[in-house]
C-alpha cells in the first residue's frame, strides 16, 4: 500500500512538472510569437505607409502605449531621453548658471535663482528676460532649447543678454559651475524649540543629507524633530531605509519588497546605530507624499517611532527596477510591492483590474485589513499612509489661484524688489497694508479674471437646466444671482487679502532670500506645522497617541475611497 502510494505521488509529480514544463514553453511560444508580429508589422507600415514616418517616434508611441495598460511606472527610456531620466530620477547634478527659466508671450524669462550659483553671484533675478545665450537670440526658442543652451560644462563662460524691466538690455558673463540641487531644501529650528528638516526627494546622498541636517540640529538641542514629506513624491528606496535608520535600533527590518520573481524578494533591515533614537519626532504627509516617503512614514508609524500629520499620503506600494535595452536605451519596470513592518502594503490603486473605460479605482474598503503596530496601534493597509493626526487641508480661494496661475504675484515681486532694496528677516517679514493697497492699485490695469466656486455651480445649474428646457422658467432668478455674484466678487481682493498677502510674502521673500525665504516666511502660516509643534510640546498627547490610549483631538475627516482616471501622477519611483 505504501509503494502504490508512493508511485501515486511520483506519477502526481510526474504530471505537474510536465504542466509546468508545458506552460513555460506555451508562455515562451507566445512571447516569440508576439515579438515577430510586432516586428513585422512595424516593418511593413515603414516600407509601405503612404507618407514618410518617423520610426523611432512611432515606436515609442506603440511601446508606451503597450506599456500604459499596465501601471504609470512601468516605461520605455529611449536614448535621447536617458540623460533627463538619470537627473529626474537619480542625480540632481549638472553643469549650468543655477537658475529656473520660463516662456511667457514668446519670451524667456528668469523663473527662481538658486542661492550660491552662478547667477545668483552674478545679480540674475527672477523677472529678468533672457534675450540671448552666447549670442543666439531667443526669440523663437522653447524653455527646453534654452535649457539645453544654459547647461554645459563646467567652468565654461557663458554670456547672457539680460533685460530687466525697461532697462537697456546688459551683458553677463558667467561661468558654469555644477548644479547640484540638494535634497534637503531646508533645515533649521522652528517654534518650540524643536528641529525642522524638509525633505524635497529621495535621490542621491538623501540619506547623508539628512544626517547632516539632523546633527547640526542636535547643536542646538531640540525637544523634538519634525521631518517634513509634504509632496515628496519618493526615490531610491535605499536611501528611506538609511533615514528611517537614524531613529531605529541597529537590525530593525524597515520594509520588504515582495513580487512574482521569488529572487528578487529583498527584506531591508537597518545597519548601524541610531543617530536619534529618542527624541520626539514627528513626520509631516499629505495627499502628494509617495513610495519612498511612505515607507519612511509607514515604518516609522508602524514602529511607534514618530507621529504621522497632515492628509493621506498617495498610496504607492509598488517597486521598480531598470533594465538595459539595445542602443543604449532602458525599460523601468514594476518588479514588487513594498510592505512595512507590520506587515501591511500600502498601495492604493489596483491596475490589474481595470473598469472597461480603462479608469482605475483605489482598493475598495470591504478589501482593506486590519494591521498592528509594533505596540499594538491599528493601521491599514490599501490606503496609504492614514495621518495619527489628520490636518484639513486648506485650498486656496480662486481669486488666489488667478492671481498666482497668471503671474501676477510674481510680477508683483519681480516690482516690488525693484522698488526695495532690501527687507527685514524672512520670519518676521509682513506686508503692511500700504503694500497691499499698492498690490490693488498695481492690479488695476490688470486681467485677473476667474469664476468662484459659487459661479461654478451658477453655471453648472443654467448648463443642466437648458438641457431639461427648464431655464427660462428659472433666468429672472439666475440672472438676479449672478448680478449679486458679480457684485460681491468686486471685494474679493479684500475678503481674502490673509491668504493672498501670504502668497505674496512667499515670493517677495524669495527675491532677497532664495528658497529659503520661502520656508521661513511661511512659517507662521503653516497648520500642519503649528500642530507637529503643539502636539510634540503636549507630552501627554503624544504618549496617547503612540500607546492608542487616551482621547487627543483629530482634526479633519477621514478620505473616503474614490475613482482615479488612468493619467500620470505627480509621484517618483522606488528604484534600486
Amino acid at each position: 500500500m505504501k509503494r502504490n502510494y508512493k508511485k501515486l505521488l511520483l506519477s502526481a509529480g510526474v504530471v505537474v512538472l510536465a504542466l509546468a514544463i508545458f506552460s513555460f514553453d506555451d508562455d515562451l511560444f507566445q512571447v516569440s510569437k508576439n515579438l515577430d508580429v510586432f516586428a513585422s508589422l512595424y516593418k511593413e507600415v515603414n516600407i509601405n505607409y503612404v507618407d514618410d514616418i518617423n520610426s523611432a517616434k512611432m515606436l515609442k508611441t506603440g511601446v508606451d502605449a503597450m506599456l500604459d495598460g499596465l501601471d504609470p511606472y512601468t516605461e520605455f527610456v529611449p536614448e535621447s531621453e536617458i540623460e533627463d531620466y538619470k537627473l529626474h530620477y537619480v542625480s540632481t547634478q549638472y553643469g549650468g548658471i543655477g537658475a529656473g527659466i520660463f516662456s511667457r508671450n514668446g519670451n524667456v524669462y528668469v523663473s527662481d535663482v538658486f542661492e550660491g550659483f552662478p547667477a545668483a553671484k552674478s545679480d540674475v533675478r527672477p523677472g529678468d528676460q533672457i534675450v540671448k545665450i552666447n549670442g543666439i537670440d531667443l526669440n523663437s526658442k522653447n524653455s527646453d532649447e534654452v535649457s539645453q543652451l544654459l547647461k554645459g560644462s563646467k567652468g565654461a563662460v557663458i554670456k547672457l543678454l539680460i533685460k530687466r524691466g525697461s532697462d537697456v538690455a546688459t551683458e553677463k558673463d558667467l561661468i558654469r559651475d555644477e548644479i547640484k540641487q540638494p535634497n534637503v531644501s531646508y533645515s533649521g529650528m522652528v517654534a518650540g524649540n524643536m528641529g525642522y528638516i524638509k525633505l524635497d526627494r529621495f535621490l542621491e546622498n538623501s540619506g547623508q543629507e539628512v544626517t547632516d541636517a539632523l546633527v547640526q540640529l542636535k547643536k542646538n538641542n531640540p525637544d523634538g524633530i519634525i521631518l517634513d514629506l509634504r509632496s515628496n513624491g519618493g526615490g531610491i528606496l535605499q536611501e528611506a531605509v538609511k533615514i528611517v535608520n537614524l531613529f531605529v535600533p541597529k537590525g530593525t527590518q524597515i520594509v520588504s519588497q515582495r513580487g512574482k520573481v521569488k529572487e528578487k524578494d529583498v527584506s531591508y533591515t537597518t545597519v548601524n546605530e541610531p543617530l536619534e533614537p529618542n527624541l520626539p519626532l514627528v513626520v509631516l504627509v499629505n495627499s502628494h507624499s509617495a513610495s519612498a516617503s511612505e515607507i519612511v512614514a509607514g515604518s516609522l508609524q508602524d514602529l511607534d517611532r514618530a507621529v504621522i500629520i497632515g492628509q493621506r499620503s498617495y498610496g504607492k506600494g509598488l517597486v521598480q527596477q531598470t533594465f538595459s535595452l539595445p542602443y543604449n536605451s532602458l525599460v523601468k519596470i514594476t518588479i514588487a510591492k513594498y510592505y512595512v513592518p507590520s506587515g501591511r502594503c500600502i498601495q492604493a490603486i489596483d491596475y490589474t483590474h481595470r473598469k472597461d473605460d480603462g479608469s482605475v479605482v483605489r482598493v475598495a474598503d470591504s478589501l482593506i485589513h486590519e494591521f498592528k503596530t509594533k505596540d499594538g496601534r491599528s493601521v491599514y493597509d490599501g490606503s496609504g499612509i492614514y495621518p495619527d493626526v489628520p490636518v484639513a487641508q486648506e485650498h486656496f480661494a480662486s481669486i488666489t489661484q488667478s492671481l498666482l496661475s497668471k503671474l501676477l504675484v510674481f510680477d508683483y515681486a519681480t516690482y516690488y524688489r525693484d522698488k526695495h532694496a532690501k527687507i527685514g528677516d524672512a520670519r518676521t517679514f509682513s506686508m503692511s497694508d500700504a503694500d497691499y493697497d499698492d498690490f490693488v492699485k498695481f492690479l488695476s490695469d490688470k486681467s485677473y479674471s476667474y469664476n468662484s466656486a459659487s459661479e461654478k455651480l451658477l453655471n453648472d445649474l443654467k448648463t443642466e437646466a437648458t438641457k431639461e428646457k427648464q431655464f427660462s422658467e428659472i433666468q429672472t432668478e439666475y440672472d438676479n444671482l449672478k448680478a449679486k455674484l458679480l457684485a460681491t466678487k468686486k471685494n474679493d481682493l479684500q475678503l481674502h487679502k490673509d491668504e493672498i498677502k501670504q502668497v505674496l510674502e512667499n515670493e517677495i521673500a524669495s527675491r532677497y532670500y532664495f528658497n529659503r525665504g520661502r520656508y521661513e516666511t511661511n512659517f507662521k502660516y503653516d497648520t500642519e506645522l503649528a500642530q507637529a509643534v503643539k502636539t510634540m510640546q503636549d507630552k501627554n498627547q503624544l504618549i496617547a497617541i503612540l500607546q492608542g490610549t487616551g482621547n487627543y483631538k483629530v482634526i479633519g475627516k477621514p478620505i473616503a475611497a474614490v475613482s482615479v482616471k488612468k493619467e500620470k501622477d505627480s509621484s517618483d519611483n522606488d528604484s534600486q
